[in-house]
């Protein structure tokens, strides 16, 4: 098996994969605020990464992926002031907090099997990690990373030289930060909570420096490390996490072990919405799975539309893009279920032998280069162009969906597998032939080619 080559933030470079132990991978990606609905704009991530520890499995190596479910309140603006985000979700539904939690959980693993997520080995809860977080905040306060405030326990970030270097920061601008209100006690701006003391909290348990919760970058390095050891592989998050979520879990990384928590750090770019906008609950124009699905799409059609992206660049979503990749989905199938029907077996020239394992070759090659999926998924149209017998077609398309996972096995009735508005298309053209209108049955033809699906024509009658 090829090199696998990852981009690192911690390097900003493009680096070799090596594991810390030789076919064994450790995983941690940051998971949902479980607050609300997840949209296709957060499971863009997760799809990303689905594929990444997909493709690591396909390569051989024994892969624990480990992800958190943050269910306990942290700040609307992801800092350590604004309203609570658990707090804010139970306000607007008449529910209790736990509930909230329980509700959108539920919402989040529906929205991963709609996608096709394989679902992670470990899916942890930071209410159901709390002992632990307090243990790593009492290490961090025992190696005098930290000091207390009548609002909490503080980390001490003027005791990490290297505090801004992960996020390439400028400090000096941070100075200007309207937190500092919040606790005027803090030593710095850029300090943050590492457990805040609130009694009024409604998600609230005691600890040694009062009754509250923990912050929010704490429950990461406690549950990652709980799971996969102080030292792992690869820890995975959006693009936005680096300036302060990934630099604060470092700094604690730091604090409590003396070291990278995480060898390889890997951040994802966004899902646009209309008008290049991030696709977010605040602007109001996010769309979850779900209301695909009420909108008669195939989820699968929004995983094979992010399948044509790079992790790092993001995508931009429209509901054109969307139906071409449902096109495309439905062409890929239909060829796919055709070439199952035809199953003898042939004796293979020289010649077919090698492009076979060429067609494997490129598509490991292009997975191993940074995880360009991409680039997989235009082998495996390749492989369905080419001259190769159709029984090897089928056993290398199915073989590489093991990463792209896009359900190429399943067996569908052909009448699903034409969308109406090609439907509507072939009707017509079939009236114009039979008129022997031949010129416009032709533009009609180029219109249902360019959607992506064949035409056989049948004798005139």
């Amino acid at each position: 098996m090829a090199d696998i080559f990852l981009t690192n933030s911690l390097t900003r470079k493009k680096e070799k994969f090596i594991p810390n132990v030789p076919g064994v991978v450790g995983i941690y990606s940051c998971g949902p605020t479980v607050y609300w609905n997840q949209h296709i704009g957060h499971m863009y991530a997760y799809v990303q990464w689905d594929i990444l520890v997909r493709f690591l499995r396909f390569a051989g190596n024994d892969v624990k992926w480990v992800m958190n479910v943050t269910d306990v309140g942290h700040m609307t603006s992801d800092e350590d002031f604004g309203e609570d985000k658990m707090e804010k979700g139970a306000k607007r539904e008449g529910l209790t907090v736990w509930e909230i939690a329980d509700k959108y959980i539920n919402q989040f693993k529906d929205s991963m099997k709609l996608l096709g997520i394989s679902p992670p080995d470990v899916l942890c809860r930071a209410t159901e990690n709390i002992s632990e977080q307090i243990k790593l905040n009492q290490a961090i306060e025992k190696n005098g990373f930290s000091y207390t405030t009548k609002k909490g326990l503080i980390y001490d970030t003027s005791k990490f030289p290297d505090y801004a270097k992960f996020g390439n920061l400028n400090l000096e601008k941070t100075k200007t930060r309207n937190d500092v209100e919040v606790d005027p006690d803090k030593k710095l701006p850029w300090d943050f909570f590492l457990w805040v003391i609130n009694p009024k909290h409604i998600m609230k348990w005691p600890s040694p420096w009062g009754e509250g919760y923990p912050g929010w970058h704490i429950e990461c390095t406690a549950m990652s490390t709980k799971y996969l050891g102080n030292n792992f592989d690869i820890h995975t998050g959006g693009i936005e996490h680096i300036a302060v979520h990934h630099t604060n879990e470092i700094a604690q990384g730091f604090a409590a072990f003396g070291k990278q928590t995480a060898n390889y750090w890997l951040h994802n770019g966004w899902l646009m919405g209309k008008g290049g906008e991030k696709m977010s609950k605040s602007l109001g124009n996010f769309v979850t799975a779900q209301e695909l699905v009420a909108k008669e799409f195939d989820s699968l059609a929004m995983r094979y539309l992010i399948l044509t992206s790079h992790y790092k660049k993001g995508i931009n979503f429209s509901w054109k893009s969307l139906k071409s990749a449902q096109n495309a989905l439905d062409n890929l199938r239909s060829q796919i279920s055709n070439l199952k029907s035809q199953t003898n077996r042939t004796v293979l020239s020289q010649d077919k032998e090698t492009k076979i394992e060429s067609f494997r070759n490129d598509f490991v090659m292009a997975l191993s280069d940074d995880i360009n999926v991409s680039q997989a998924l235009a082998v495996l149209w390749e492989v369905l162009k080419s001259n190769i017998p159709s029984e090897d077609k089928y056993d290398l398309a199915i073989s590489f969906d093991e990463v792209l996972g896009l359900n190429l096995g399943q067996i569908r009735n052909s009448k699903s597998e034409i969308p109406n508005n090609i439907k509507i298309l072939m009707t017509e053209r079939e009236r114009l032939r039979k008129e022997k209108k031949f010129e416009e049955a032709d533009e009609i033809r180029k219109q249902i080619e360019d959607a992506g699906f064949g035409v056989n024509d049948s004798p005139i009658e």
